[in-house]
């Protein structure tokens, strides 16, 4: 920003330099960035917590923060096998004891002959360590009942957000150029995951919306997808299609049918096919299948096997490990251009490398225990133990949600939220515009404030005008879960009333 005259001889008086940084001169891309899942409603959530320590009295004992996918956090136990590994390789002196299962120490060893120095303090090449990436496409190849997968095709990630950050952002940032009409634009599902439009919105890119339909358990329609398409067109310049299967914030499976019919529109219109996949282990509902888009893509035949350009991004954050903290997870491309994606690992090499603790316990979620291991029976008791659970509570949130009026809640076929539509009064969406609020940001802060449930308003992910949603992970324990969902039900009850 330019200093006024007089403004030199004035800051020489005084001694106050100005900021060279301000929001004047700063990236007007990045103030435009907002993240709604760790937004001011979680922000809110932090300083309540902090004023119950200090003994600060509240109508509630506990912030129950059902914001967030995080499994751990609420009560989650780790999967002991991988645990086991991980513990092996930081700590190889562990190998001597007689504390942890041979096929265990055999994994670590393993592992820890394609580390640097043997040591997982070493940095691995900038797209994962071969072994791993090797491992990672025997898993794809193994879900995709023999479809093959190159090594070379797979680059390891920072955890799912990052798998989309650096995976989808590199590809993005790829595809991404142009100015006016030019500029470039992608297709992003309403609900989205708010780390697109954050993303999105970071690299300058134009944010392209299609409608899921809420009416049809969330689904994808390809009519939607060609109005949008004709839509954005008039503005900027289209160049790729991002879909989220199973949904996040939505929970719904797609089918293989709209699964083919979405690679069909891609081809046809020339889009660039962005797979977010990290929820594939989490599909409870009956009839409902995960199908990656990697199978129906080469099982759909010529042209699209041949020709179909797609990243498709998985993690060990979500499914039933829940390892959030530790950061790993993939990106596999498949029929990018040799050339770019030359100029992809490129990019990836700035990173220098993804943590190596991350990538191990993504090598041990791809590659588990054999039936003729002796850490096989644990492992399948403890995975089947936490989907099983998972599943339980999807329908529990689903039945209680549907019990309430003025609350309808979709089947939550997949992943860990529920996405509920809620009515909200007049008084209430008034009393919201007085305060500078969206309607249900208002009702989420009222919640947060009257009884310590911390969920994210819809408006943060994307939903129809004069529509009012919020989405809650279905992660706590069952035990706190119920409560849970009859308190912010009685609490919806209560603010209909007070505002009708």
């Amino acid at each position: 920003m330019a200093l006024r005259a007089g403004d030199h001889s004035q800051a020489a008086m005084t001694g106050v330099k100005e900021k060279v940084l301000t929001l004047d001169t700063m990236n007007s891309s990045i103030r435009r960035v907002e993240y709604a899942v760790r937004g001011p409603i979680v922000l809110r959530a932090l300083e309540l917590e902090q004023e119950l320590r200090q003994g600060v009295k509240k109508p509630f004992t506990e912030v129950i923060r059902a914001n967030i996918g995080d499994a751990q956090a609420m009560g989650q136990k780790p999967i002991t096998f991988l645990r086991q590994v991980l513990a092996l390789c930081a700590h190889p002196d562990l190998l001597n004891s007689p504390n942890f299962p041979e096929d265990a120490k055999r994994r670590a060893e393993h592992i820890l002959r394609a580390c640097g120095g043997h040591s997982l303090g070493a940095y691995s090449i900038s797209s994962g360590i071969q072994l791993i990436r090797e491992d990672v496409a025997r898993y794809i190849q193994q879900r995709d009942g023999g479809i093959s997968a190159d090594p070379d095709n797979i680059f390891l990630s920072t955890g799912a957000s990052n798998a989309i950050v650096v995976g989808a952002k590199t590809v993005l940032k790829l595809l991404v150029a142009g100015e006016g009409r030019t500029r470039s634009g992608v297709l992003i599902p309403i609900p989205q995951y708010p780390l697109y439009s954050a993303a999105l919105a970071e690299l300058n890119a134009v944010q392209v919306d299609y409608y899921l339909d809420e009416e049809r358990v969330w689904a994808l329609d390809v009519a939607e997808l060609r109005r949008a398409l004709r839509q954005a067109r008039e503005h900027c310049r289209p160049c790729a299609l991002c879909v989220i299967n199973p949904g996040n914030p939505t929970g719904q499976v797609q089918t293989r049918e709209c699964i083919e019919a979405v690679i069909r529109f891609a081809f046809e219109e020339r889009l660039f096919l962005l797979a977010d996949e990290v929820y594939q282990d989490n599909v409870y509902a009956e009839g409902s299948q995960f199908h990656s888009f990697k199978k129906v893509l080469t099982e759909m035949g010529s042209p699209y096997a041949e020709q179909q350009e797609l990243a498709s991004f998985h993690s060990v954050s979500k499914g039933y490990m829940g390892e959030c903290g530790f950061r790993g997870g993939y990106v596999e491309v498949v029929n990018m251009d040799p050339a770019v994606q030359q100029q992809m690992r490129k990019l990836m090499s700035v990173r220098l490398c993804p943590p190596v603790p991350g990538q191990v316990l993504l090598d041990v979620v791809v590659s588990p225990p054999a039936p003729s291991d002796p850490s096989f029976a644990q492992f399948q008791a403890e995975k089947q133990a936490v989907l099983a659970e998972l599943a339980a509570k999807a329908k529990l949130t689903e039945q209680v949600f549907n019990e309430s009026p003025g609350i309808h809640c979709n089947p939550v076929q997949g992943a860990m939220y529920s996405f509920p539509r809620m009515q909200l009064p007049p008084r209430a969406v008034q009393r919201a515009q007085e305060l500078g609020l969206a309607p249900d940001m208002f009702f989420c802060m009222s919640l947060l404030e009257e009884t310590g449930i911390c969920v994210v308003p819809g408006s943060g992910f994307g939903q129809r005008e004069g529509t009012y949603h919020f989405r809650m992970t279905i992660l706590p324990p069952m035990e706190k879960l119920r409560p849970l969902l009859e308190k912010l039900s009685q609490f919806h009850a209560k603010f209909t009333q007070e505002y009708s």
